[in-house]
């Protein structure tokens, strides 16, 4: 790789970690797996120490977590909330060893579990809680006071005054709170929460306490920030004095002279881990003794005197007992595996998804087969591969024909996955009905996917605009319903007739139309009717749209059942006319992209501004971009934009041009 490559490849990472991390800290949703970006981020770091001359100070390599919210009071930390560096491998945990003892003969290391959650500080003053706040990005964090108030574990007093002190923990949600949460989503047809850490961070950051409440978070504190009124030697006394104060710390920890002693505490952590009630993802080590932590200080980034070891994904062995065929909502055939129960990362794992079939093809699986699994970042079971095949074992087939309605099933040219092209399926219409009512389509509150198959079910619904000749008292008579639910179930249905156009053709299923798309063409006709007639040319002149979704939306109206379909819904009330239309609006016509980390909004936020007033957003910068609008770690997008002369703006200037 040459220095042009690496000043590619660092500029393309750096804007890949800063989205990762932005859906991460941000925004509570993980797109990739923590293995995943911290081998990214393992990467940066290495073509930097190689081509120094492309550091920039905004690297990711050089910040801390996220960035505080605008919806919570800023809290600038007195003691910056610090990252740790990241080992994979003993030997990095010996390097850091053979670092320390370059001043420290025989060191003695503290090692503890890292509980993966959301890092807080909680502040005391004569014993009394005052104030708890975010990590943020390690200077200033938000203010989440009357939300770290509704835990119980959170104590409002200590057990004796103390004049001043501020103390680190790490708010979690427990295996059994985390379940409960799910099985709750699950019946209210919400989006379901990733994995326990973003569950808890999203219920921290609510605005409602009442929300977070409900989640029933915990906390474990792991370090002392700051104090008047105590004194200690080292880490471990800390955590005594804490425990006495009535806070809660860590449930176990280690005092290790020298690192082979660090590093079997390391490795009987990871054999306890499955153990646990709440989900760690390694493992830290740090020097015990405080005095010295001060003199060996910190990086930008790191101290010096801690490291945090990383347990890599847990793998297990298993028997392929099924392959199950589950049919989605566009008609495409999904294969699950069906194997023997283990556990894994602390929970009972039997299904994993296998893709299609050239990915069962290219594992050679085979029913009966010893296949290894393991949860890709300890959140999404998966199959690593075959490591013995059954005797006389044949590779599995897919089906020809649809399991939920027997028709033939194809592949569509370009695509790896078989689908089935029966628009009368009933899968497809099950799960049809589910995304239109969902809350990022029709959002018709209270008709989650547990209702929605009753409906089936009793055949009361079996098309969209069935939902709207529902009667309540069909409603009140299906299980965990009542007169109540049902009365708000209508209303909500009723309510949902005013939605915007786009809602109404994103609820629609239309293939490759998803809610961006039908943003824009509702921006760029004026009602249901001329989306309908608009023919592949029309609709190619938009600026984001190719070919193949132009073509599929032209195939969608031209038949029968939604021309039947559309008059229903007229019929029935559903609102046809475009909202976003904006003919006066300040960005009228004009074509937007949006890089970076704005300073007070997320992107999303500023898009739909942008759309308000009348302009279009897209993914990538191009000659028909008017303007660029580019925030902290802007990346390629903003060269590519200052390369071709297009106008650059920041979220202020882009504010008072909307003004």
């Amino acid at each position: 790789m040459d220095a042009t490559q690496a000043k590619e490849r660092i500029e393309q990472l750096r804007e890949q970690l800063n989205y990762y991390s932005a859906r991460y800290y941000n925004d509570d949703n993980p797109e990739i797996s923590d293995f995943e970006y911290d081998r990214l981020m393992r990467e940066l770091e290495g073509l930097e120490d190689a081509y120094p001359q492309y550091i920039v100070a905004d690297s990711p390599t050089r910040r801390v977590g996220g960035v505080a919210d605008k919806l919570f009071s800023p809290v600038t930390h007195i003691v910056p909330m610090e990252s740790l560096r990241d080992a994979f491998s003993f030997e990095e945990l010996v390097d850091f060893d053979q670092k320390i003892r370059e001043r420290i003969a025989q060191p003695v290391y503290s090692v503890e579990p890292k509980i993966d959650g959301l890092s807080v500080s909680l502040e005391y003053q004569n014993g009394v809680f005052v104030r708890g706040s975010t990590r943020g990005d390690g200077v200033t964090g938000e203010d989440v006071t009357a939300n770290l108030n509704t835990i119980g574990s959170i104590p409002k007093v200590l057990t004796r005054s103390v004049a001043q002190l501020e103390v680190r923990g790490e708010v979690y949600m427990s295996h059994q709170s985390f379940s409960d949460l799910v099985t709750m989503q699950e019946l209210n047809g919400e989006k379901l929460a990733k994995n326990p850490r973003n569950a808890a961070a999203g219920a921290l950051r609510q605005k409602n306490s009442a929300v977070t409440a409900s989640r029933k978070l915990d906390i474990f504190c792991f370090n002392v920030q700051r104090t008047e009124g105590l004194t200690f030697d080292s880490h471990i006394e800390s955590l005594e004095a804490l425990k006495e104060l009535g806070l809660t710390t860590l449930p176990f920890y280690y005092r290790c002279n020298g690192i082979d002693e660090a590093i079997r505490a390391v490795e009987e952590i990871g054999n306890r881990r499955g153990e646990l009630p709440f989900d760690i993802d390694g493992a830290v080590i740090k020097i015990d003794d405080l005095a010295l932590r001060e003199q060996f200080g910190s990086t930008a980034k790191f101290p010096r005197w801690a490291i945090a070891y990383k347990y890599p994904p847990e793998e297990k062995d298993t028997v392929l007992l099924d392959v199950e065929i589950q049919v989605g909502r566009t008609g495409v055939l999904t294969p699950t595996a069906v194997f023997e129960p283990v556990q894994l990362a602390g929970t009972t794992v039997s299904r994993a998804v296998l893709h299609n079939a050239d990915f069962i093809q290219e594992k050679n699986i085979c029913l009966g087969d010893t296949i290894r699994v393991r949860k890709a970042g300890d959140i999404i079971p998966e199959v690593v591969g075959v490591t013995a095949h059954a005797r006389d074992a044949e590779p599995y087939q897919m089906p020809t024909v649809c399991p939920s309605c027997g028709q033939a099933v194809s592949h569509v040219e370009g695509e790896a996955a078989l689908r089935c092209q029966n628009p009368e399926c009933p899968a497809q219409l099950e799960r049809n009905l589910i995304h239109f009512a969902s809350r990022g389509a029709m959002d018709i509150e209270g008709l989650g996917p547990a209702v929605v198959l009753q409906l089936t079910a009793l055949d009361l619904v079996k098309k969209p605009s069935d939902i709207y000749r529902l009667q309540a008292e069909q409603i009140a008579a299906i299980e965990r319903m009542g007169e109540k639910s049902a009365a708000n179930l209508i209303a909500a249905i009723e309510r949902s007739k005013q939605n915007p156009l786009w809602r109404l053709l994103f609820g629609l299923g239309i293939r490759h139309i998803g809610e961006k798309a039908a943003k824009l063409l509702e921006g760029s006709f004026c009602d249901l009717d001329a989306i309908a007639a608009a023919s592949v040319e029309e609709i190619l002149a938009i600026e984001g749209f190719g070919q193949i979704m132009a073509e599929s939306l032209v195939n969608f109206f031209a038949m029968d059942g939604t021309r039947e379909l559309v008059e229903e819904f007229r019929t029935l009330g559903l609102n046809f006319v475009s909202e976003q239309k904006a003919t006066d609006g300040v960005f009228v016509g004009k074509t937007f992209v949006l890089t970076g980390t704005l300073p007070t909004m997320k992107r999303e936020e500023a898009a739909a501004l942008i759309e308000q007033a009348g302009g279009k957003t897209a993914s990538s910068v191009s000659k028909k971009t008017d303007y660029v609008v580019a925030g902290e770690a802007a990346g390629s997008k903003l060269t590519k934009a200052q390369s071709l002369g297009i106008p650059v703006l920041t979220e202020e200037q882009l504010l008072a041009l909307l003004q």
